[in-house]
Protein backbone atom coordinates (compact mmCIF):
# COMPACT_ATOMS: atom_id res chain seq x y z
CA UNK A 1 0.00 0.00 0.00
CA UNK A 2 1.08 3.46 -1.21
CA UNK A 3 -0.09 6.93 0.15
CA UNK A 4 0.12 9.83 -1.89
CA UNK A 5 -0.42 13.12 -0.31
CA UNK A 6 2.48 15.97 0.32
CA UNK A 7 5.46 15.43 2.73
CA UNK A 8 4.44 17.25 6.05
CA UNK A 9 1.17 14.48 6.16
CA UNK A 10 2.49 11.26 4.95
CA UNK A 11 4.14 9.77 7.93
CA UNK A 12 1.11 10.78 10.06
CA UNK A 13 -1.16 9.48 7.84
CA UNK A 14 0.68 6.35 7.64
CA UNK A 15 1.05 5.26 10.92
CA UNK A 16 -2.75 6.09 11.35
CA UNK A 17 -3.40 4.22 8.93
CA UNK A 18 -2.50 0.80 11.67
CA UNK A 19 -5.99 -0.31 13.01
CA UNK A 20 -5.77 0.79 16.82
CA UNK A 21 -4.06 -2.05 19.02
CA UNK A 22 -6.84 -2.31 21.49
CA UNK A 23 -8.86 -3.32 18.36
CA UNK A 24 -9.30 -7.42 18.89
CA UNK A 25 -10.16 -7.57 15.27
CA UNK A 26 -10.23 -5.22 12.02
CA UNK A 27 -13.14 -3.47 12.26
CA UNK A 28 -13.77 -3.38 15.32
CA UNK A 29 -13.11 0.24 16.00
CA UNK A 30 -15.67 0.64 13.33
CA UNK A 31 -17.87 -1.50 15.14
CA UNK A 32 -17.27 0.53 18.87
CA UNK A 33 -18.29 3.97 17.29
CA UNK A 34 -21.61 2.22 15.21
CA UNK A 35 -22.41 1.09 18.72
CA UNK A 36 -21.91 4.92 20.10
CA UNK A 37 -23.75 6.18 17.00
CA UNK A 38 -26.70 3.79 17.25
CA UNK A 39 -27.05 4.22 20.77
CA UNK A 40 -27.41 8.20 20.16
CA UNK A 41 -30.35 7.18 17.79
CA UNK A 42 -28.64 9.17 14.86
CA UNK A 43 -29.50 5.99 12.57
CA UNK A 44 -32.94 6.65 12.77
CA UNK A 45 -35.24 8.03 10.11
CA UNK A 46 -36.55 11.85 9.66
CA UNK A 47 -39.74 11.88 7.86
CA UNK A 48 -40.94 15.24 8.90
CA UNK A 49 -37.41 16.56 8.03
CA UNK A 50 -37.52 15.05 4.45
CA UNK A 51 -41.02 15.41 3.59
CA UNK A 52 -40.47 19.29 3.95
CA UNK A 53 -37.10 18.97 1.99
CA UNK A 54 -38.22 17.52 -1.06
CA UNK A 55 -41.75 19.49 -0.50
CA UNK A 56 -39.46 22.56 -0.49
CA UNK A 57 -37.22 21.93 -3.37
CA UNK A 58 -40.47 20.53 -5.98
CA UNK A 59 -42.02 23.82 -4.95
CA UNK A 60 -39.16 25.80 -5.45
CA UNK A 61 -38.49 23.80 -9.06
CA UNK A 62 -41.99 24.39 -9.78
CA UNK A 63 -42.15 28.24 -8.96
CA UNK A 64 -38.67 28.57 -11.37
CA UNK A 65 -40.25 26.93 -14.35
CA UNK A 66 -43.48 29.23 -13.69
CA UNK A 67 -41.86 32.50 -13.94
CA UNK A 68 -40.09 31.24 -17.04
CA UNK A 69 -43.10 30.90 -18.49
CA UNK A 70 -44.61 33.67 -16.84
CA UNK A 71 -41.53 36.07 -18.06
CA UNK A 72 -41.74 35.11 -21.22
CA UNK A 73 -39.42 36.21 -23.91
CA UNK A 74 -36.94 38.73 -21.99
CA UNK A 75 -33.20 39.13 -21.17
CA UNK A 76 -34.47 38.81 -17.41
CA UNK A 77 -34.65 34.80 -17.84
CA UNK A 78 -31.07 35.23 -17.43
CA UNK A 79 -31.97 35.85 -13.61
CA UNK A 80 -34.17 32.63 -13.85
CA UNK A 81 -31.85 30.70 -15.51
CA UNK A 82 -29.16 31.48 -12.48
CA UNK A 83 -31.70 30.82 -9.85
CA UNK A 84 -32.59 27.26 -11.33
CA UNK A 85 -29.17 26.69 -11.21
CA UNK A 86 -29.26 26.74 -7.66
CA UNK A 87 -32.57 24.68 -7.09
CA UNK A 88 -30.98 22.03 -9.88
CA UNK A 89 -28.18 21.72 -7.37
CA UNK A 90 -30.11 21.17 -4.24
CA UNK A 91 -32.46 18.88 -6.21
CA UNK A 92 -29.01 16.63 -6.98
CA UNK A 93 -28.78 16.77 -2.88
CA UNK A 94 -31.84 15.23 -2.70
CA UNK A 95 -31.65 12.62 -4.95
CA UNK A 96 -28.06 11.67 -3.59
CA UNK A 97 -29.77 11.52 -0.19
CA UNK A 98 -32.18 9.13 -1.84
CA UNK A 99 -29.90 6.82 -3.33
CA UNK A 100 -28.01 6.51 0.01
CA UNK A 101 -31.25 5.49 1.26
CA UNK A 102 -31.50 8.53 4.01
CA UNK A 103 -34.89 8.96 2.92
CA UNK A 104 -36.41 5.13 3.03
CA UNK A 105 -35.39 2.21 4.02
CA UNK A 106 -36.37 0.43 1.42
CA UNK A 107 -34.73 0.32 -2.17
CA UNK A 108 -37.53 0.66 -4.60
CA UNK A 109 -39.15 4.07 -3.10
CA UNK A 110 -35.36 5.19 -2.94
CA UNK A 111 -34.84 4.35 -7.02
CA UNK A 112 -38.69 5.36 -7.87
CA UNK A 113 -37.82 9.10 -5.90
CA UNK A 114 -34.19 8.88 -7.55
CA UNK A 115 -35.46 8.69 -10.95
CA UNK A 116 -37.91 11.30 -10.61
CA UNK A 117 -35.39 14.28 -8.70
CA UNK A 118 -32.42 13.01 -10.65
CA UNK A 119 -33.31 12.13 -14.64
CA UNK A 120 -36.73 13.71 -14.97
CA UNK A 121 -35.88 16.80 -12.39
CA UNK A 122 -32.76 17.65 -13.60
CA UNK A 123 -31.68 15.31 -16.30
CA UNK A 124 -29.04 13.59 -14.35
CA UNK A 125 -28.70 9.54 -14.70
CA UNK A 126 -29.78 8.03 -11.24
CA UNK A 127 -28.33 4.57 -12.43
CA UNK A 128 -25.26 5.92 -13.80
CA UNK A 129 -24.63 8.28 -10.69
CA UNK A 130 -25.40 5.81 -8.38
CA UNK A 131 -23.13 3.01 -10.02
CA UNK A 132 -19.85 5.54 -10.01
CA UNK A 133 -20.99 6.62 -6.14
CA UNK A 134 -21.13 3.72 -4.79
CA UNK A 135 -17.61 2.46 -6.43
CA UNK A 136 -16.36 5.89 -4.57
CA UNK A 137 -17.82 5.33 -0.90
CA UNK A 138 -16.20 1.79 -1.56
CA UNK A 139 -13.07 3.04 -1.73
CA UNK A 140 -13.06 6.74 -1.71
CA UNK A 141 -9.22 8.21 -3.44
CA UNK A 142 -7.85 4.70 -4.58
CA UNK A 143 -6.03 5.70 -6.85
CA UNK A 144 -7.69 2.33 -9.26
CA UNK A 145 -10.84 1.92 -7.22
CA UNK A 146 -12.22 4.95 -7.32
CA UNK A 147 -14.22 6.68 -10.02
CA UNK A 148 -13.46 10.30 -9.04
CA UNK A 149 -9.73 10.38 -8.81
CA UNK A 150 -9.15 8.36 -12.03
CA UNK A 151 -7.18 10.36 -14.56
CA UNK A 152 -9.42 11.57 -17.36
CA UNK A 153 -9.26 15.44 -17.84
CA UNK A 154 -7.67 16.42 -14.32
CA UNK A 155 -4.95 14.51 -12.38
CA UNK A 156 -4.93 13.69 -9.15
CA UNK A 157 -1.46 12.11 -7.86
CA UNK A 158 2.50 12.83 -9.12
CA UNK A 159 2.40 9.19 -10.25
CA UNK A 160 -0.50 9.93 -12.69
CA UNK A 161 0.93 13.45 -14.06
CA UNK A 162 4.06 11.44 -15.08
CA UNK A 163 2.32 8.85 -16.48
CA UNK A 164 0.05 11.47 -18.82
CA UNK A 165 -0.92 11.81 -21.77
CA UNK A 166 -3.29 13.42 -24.00
CA UNK A 167 -5.64 16.39 -23.09
CA UNK A 168 -4.85 15.19 -19.52
CA UNK A 169 -1.43 16.19 -19.81
CA UNK A 170 -2.12 19.52 -21.88
CA UNK A 171 -4.10 20.31 -19.15
CA UNK A 172 -2.42 19.15 -15.92
CA UNK A 173 0.67 21.83 -16.07
CA UNK A 174 -1.79 24.51 -15.02
CA UNK A 175 -4.89 22.26 -13.90
CA UNK A 176 -5.41 24.29 -10.67
CA UNK A 177 -5.94 27.76 -12.63
CA UNK A 178 -8.28 25.54 -15.12
CA UNK A 179 -10.22 24.26 -12.25
CA UNK A 180 -13.29 26.59 -12.24
CA UNK A 181 -13.40 27.31 -15.77
CA UNK A 182 -13.43 23.12 -16.47
CA UNK A 183 -16.40 23.42 -13.73
CA UNK A 184 -18.93 24.97 -15.94
CA UNK A 185 -18.71 22.19 -18.64
CA UNK A 186 -19.72 19.82 -16.00
CA UNK A 187 -23.83 20.45 -16.12
CA UNK A 188 -23.58 19.31 -19.48
CA UNK A 189 -21.26 16.49 -18.68
CA UNK A 190 -23.65 14.80 -16.38
CA UNK A 191 -25.94 14.67 -19.34
CA UNK A 192 -23.58 13.32 -21.90
CA UNK A 193 -22.34 11.01 -19.18
CA UNK A 194 -26.22 9.17 -18.77
CA UNK A 195 -27.29 8.73 -22.33
CA UNK A 196 -23.77 7.37 -22.68
CA UNK A 197 -24.31 5.17 -19.73
CA UNK A 198 -27.91 4.12 -21.24
CA UNK A 199 -25.40 1.62 -23.31
CA UNK A 200 -24.09 -0.10 -20.40
CA UNK A 201 -25.20 -3.24 -19.80
CA UNK A 202 -24.48 -2.73 -15.91
CA UNK A 203 -27.23 0.14 -16.46
CA UNK A 204 -30.69 -1.11 -14.70
CA UNK A 205 -33.97 -0.37 -16.12
CA UNK A 206 -32.22 1.11 -19.10
CA UNK A 207 -35.88 1.89 -20.65
CA UNK A 208 -36.72 3.93 -17.48
CA UNK A 209 -33.86 5.33 -17.35
CA UNK A 210 -33.78 6.77 -21.04
CA UNK A 211 -37.10 7.42 -21.29
CA UNK A 212 -37.07 10.07 -18.10
CA UNK A 213 -33.59 11.17 -18.97
CA UNK A 214 -34.50 12.22 -22.63
CA UNK A 215 -38.09 13.23 -21.48
CA UNK A 216 -36.24 16.14 -19.23
CA UNK A 217 -33.80 17.00 -22.15
CA UNK A 218 -37.11 17.13 -24.78
CA UNK A 219 -39.17 18.99 -22.34
CA UNK A 220 -36.23 20.89 -20.96
CA UNK A 221 -34.80 22.14 -24.55
CA UNK A 222 -39.03 22.97 -25.86
CA UNK A 223 -39.44 25.01 -23.21
CA UNK A 224 -36.28 26.87 -24.06
CA UNK A 225 -36.90 27.39 -27.38
CA UNK A 226 -40.85 27.08 -27.43
CA UNK A 227 -40.43 30.44 -25.21
CA UNK A 228 -37.41 32.35 -26.18
CA UNK A 229 -35.84 33.53 -29.22
CA UNK A 230 -32.98 31.46 -30.25
CA UNK A 231 -30.21 33.97 -28.77
CA UNK A 232 -32.09 33.88 -25.67
CA UNK A 233 -32.77 30.43 -25.34
CA UNK A 234 -28.75 29.49 -26.19
CA UNK A 235 -27.99 32.26 -23.42
CA UNK A 236 -30.38 30.98 -21.16
CA UNK A 237 -29.03 27.30 -21.59
CA UNK A 238 -25.17 28.49 -21.03
CA UNK A 239 -25.80 30.40 -17.76
CA UNK A 240 -28.19 27.57 -16.51
CA UNK A 241 -26.21 24.61 -16.73
CA UNK A 242 -22.64 26.32 -16.50
CA UNK A 243 -23.67 27.53 -13.37
CA UNK A 244 -25.29 24.56 -12.17
CA UNK A 245 -22.06 22.86 -12.89
CA UNK A 246 -20.37 25.57 -10.95
CA UNK A 247 -22.38 24.74 -8.24
CA UNK A 248 -22.32 21.09 -7.94
CA UNK A 249 -18.63 21.19 -8.75
CA UNK A 250 -17.71 23.58 -5.62
CA UNK A 251 -20.07 21.38 -3.31
CA UNK A 252 -18.46 17.96 -3.97
CA UNK A 253 -15.04 19.60 -4.66
CA UNK A 254 -14.40 20.20 -0.35
CA UNK A 255 -15.05 17.05 -0.19
CA UNK A 256 -11.70 14.80 -1.03
CA UNK A 257 -9.62 16.67 -3.36
CA UNK A 258 -6.19 17.21 -1.83
CA UNK A 259 -6.51 14.72 1.22
CA UNK A 260 -4.38 11.76 1.08
CA UNK A 261 -5.28 8.80 -2.04
CA UNK A 262 -4.34 5.40 -1.60
CA UNK A 263 -3.01 2.92 -4.62
CA UNK A 264 -2.22 -1.08 -4.50
CA UNK A 265 -4.55 -3.89 -2.88
CA UNK A 266 -3.52 -3.17 0.68
CA UNK A 267 -5.69 -0.69 2.09
CA UNK A 268 -6.32 0.64 5.72
CA UNK A 269 -9.70 -0.98 7.54
CA UNK A 270 -12.90 0.99 6.91
CA UNK A 271 -13.03 3.52 9.35
CA UNK A 272 -9.54 4.40 8.43
CA UNK A 273 -10.13 4.70 5.08
CA UNK A 274 -12.98 6.95 5.11
CA UNK A 275 -11.44 9.36 7.98
CA UNK A 276 -8.48 9.98 6.47
CA UNK A 277 -9.30 10.27 2.92
CA UNK A 278 -12.51 13.30 4.03
CA UNK A 279 -12.24 16.32 4.41
CA UNK A 280 -15.03 18.32 6.57
CA UNK A 281 -16.04 22.10 6.34
CA UNK A 282 -16.88 24.26 9.18
CA UNK A 283 -19.63 26.42 9.77
CA UNK A 284 -23.33 27.07 10.57
CA UNK A 285 -26.67 25.92 9.00
CA UNK A 286 -25.86 28.37 6.16
CA UNK A 287 -22.83 25.92 4.97
CA UNK A 288 -25.24 23.03 5.86
CA UNK A 289 -28.08 24.05 3.45
CA UNK A 290 -25.74 25.41 1.01
CA UNK A 291 -23.66 21.75 0.98
CA UNK A 292 -26.51 19.56 1.48
CA UNK A 293 -25.09 18.16 4.62
CA UNK A 294 -21.86 16.81 2.38
CA UNK A 295 -19.72 19.45 4.72
CA UNK A 296 -20.00 16.49 7.43
CA UNK A 297 -18.23 14.13 4.57
CA UNK A 298 -16.56 12.20 7.38
CA UNK A 299 -19.66 11.09 8.89
CA UNK A 300 -21.31 10.68 5.77
CA UNK A 301 -18.76 8.10 4.52
CA UNK A 302 -18.70 6.65 7.49
CA UNK A 303 -22.38 6.00 7.64
CA UNK A 304 -23.61 6.89 4.02
CA UNK A 305 -27.29 6.18 5.20
CA UNK A 306 -27.82 8.82 8.26
CA UNK A 307 -30.32 11.29 7.64
CA UNK A 308 -28.41 14.71 6.75
CA UNK A 309 -29.85 16.21 9.83
CA UNK A 310 -28.17 13.98 12.69
CA UNK A 311 -24.75 14.31 10.78
CA UNK A 312 -24.13 17.29 12.92
CA UNK A 313 -24.65 15.90 16.22
CA UNK A 314 -23.09 12.35 14.97
CA UNK A 315 -19.76 14.94 14.08
CA UNK A 316 -19.34 15.83 18.20
CA UNK A 317 -19.22 11.43 18.69
CA UNK A 318 -17.04 10.93 15.37
CA UNK A 319 -14.38 13.42 16.43
CA UNK A 320 -13.81 12.92 20.02
CA UNK A 321 -13.50 8.72 19.05
CA UNK A 322 -11.26 9.56 16.68
CA UNK A 323 -8.97 11.46 19.18
CA UNK A 324 -9.24 8.49 21.49
CA UNK A 325 -7.94 6.22 18.23
CA UNK A 326 -5.57 8.71 17.01
CA UNK A 327 -7.00 8.70 14.15
CA UNK A 328 -6.43 12.50 12.39
CA UNK A 329 -9.85 13.96 11.56
CA UNK A 330 -9.47 17.21 9.36
CA UNK A 331 -11.83 19.99 9.13
CA UNK A 332 -11.34 23.41 7.32
CA UNK A 333 -13.30 26.05 6.57
CA UNK A 334 -14.91 26.35 3.03
CA UNK A 335 -12.09 28.85 1.89
CA UNK A 336 -9.51 26.81 3.43
CA UNK A 337 -10.85 23.90 1.56
CA UNK A 338 -10.76 25.50 -1.89
CA UNK A 339 -7.32 26.23 -1.01
CA UNK A 340 -6.35 22.85 0.32
CA UNK A 341 -7.95 21.07 -3.26
CA UNK A 342 -6.23 23.91 -5.47
CA UNK A 343 -2.84 23.78 -4.00
CA UNK A 344 -3.15 19.95 -4.51
CA UNK A 345 -4.15 20.06 -8.28
CA UNK A 346 -0.86 22.94 -8.72
CA UNK A 347 1.26 20.26 -7.23
CA UNK A 348 0.39 17.33 -8.54
CA UNK A 349 0.96 19.21 -12.15
CA UNK A 350 4.86 20.00 -11.21
CA UNK A 351 6.27 16.79 -12.90
CA UNK A 352 4.51 18.13 -15.89
CA UNK A 353 5.97 22.15 -15.59
CA UNK A 354 9.36 20.71 -14.84
CA UNK A 355 9.67 18.67 -17.93
CA UNK A 356 8.01 21.48 -20.21
CA UNK A 357 11.02 23.67 -18.77
CA UNK A 358 13.26 21.55 -19.17
CA UNK A 359 12.64 20.61 -22.84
Amino acid sequence: MTFSTDASTAARTSAAARPHRSGSRTGSDFARLSRRIAEAGLLERRPGYYTLRLGLVTALLAAGWAAFFALGDTWWQLAVAACLAVVFGQTALVAHDLAHRQVFRRGRPSEIGGRLYGNLGIGMSYGWWMNKHTRHHANPNHEELDPDVAPDILLWSTEQARSSRGLARFIGGHQAFLFLPLLTLEGFNLHVAGVRALRSPAMKNRLVEGALLFLHIAGYLSALFLVLSPGKAVAFLAVNQCLFGVYLGCTFAPNHKGMPTFTGDERPDFLRRQVLTSRNVRGGRFIDVLLGGLNYQIEHHLFPSMPTPHLRQAQVIVREYCAEIGVPYHETGLIQSYREALAHLHRVGEPIRRQRRAS
